[in-house]
């Protein structure tokens, strides 16, 4: 789950951003900050931390996440707590860990300068996913991906879908058969 932490302050001489440049950056957009330990997103509210995978690599995945499965109205941390899921698997799998990490690196490298999240065009990340769609990491995130974003109950009533119908008595009784355009 993305949870909000509260870094050292960088005038203490520790890791982490001041409350002025925390705020100074917010203003700038819905941008994301990578820091020493994961993802934030200082205009909306949310941190990702990230354990084993680095920093850069969790907020690349969060924009690969949005450009592999597109919605406009999804906020960024549904896409942080879809991919989540990817630091932890790399934390027991050294193989996973070295797939993510290798493939973001073939990513950022195939983009050029200032590497995949630096193309500021959907249409140019998506070419590059394109060339990279049959290899094992691009199947690996996006497999991942179609369960761990579509799962969160918290996103279901923004696509119209209610849950399951089993303990509500089925669809059948809910409206499924009610075809007024026909």
């Amino acid at each position: 789950m993305v949870t909000i932490h509260q870094g050292k302050h960088a005038h203490e001489g520790k890791a982490g951003l001041s409350r002025r440049e925390l705020l100074k950056r917010g203003t700038i957009g819905a941008a994301l900050v990578v820091t020493a330990k994961g993802v934030l997103c200082p205009a909306n509210a949310w941190a990702l931390e990230s354990t084993t995978l680095k920093p850069d690599t969790m907020a690349t995945l969060i924009q690969l996440a949005r450009d592999i499965y597109p919605h406009d109205n999804l906020a960024d941390r549904f896409y942080a707590i879809a991919v989540k899921g990817q630091d932890a698997r790399a934390a027991k799998d050294a193989a996973h860990k070295t797939l993510i990490e290798d493939g973001i690196a073939d990513l950022d490298k195939r983009a050029g300068a200032g590497g995949y999240r630096g193309i500021g065009w959907e249409d140019g990340r998506v070419a590059h996913l394109r060339e990279i769609e049959k290899t094992p990491f691009f199947q690996a995130v996006r497999g991942d991906l179609v369960v761990s974003l579509y799962n969160q109950k918290e996103i279901w009533p923004i696509f119209g879908y209610e849950g399951e119908s089993y303990s509500k008595g089925g669809y059948i009784e809910r409206g499924f058969n009610d075809i007024e355009w026909l």
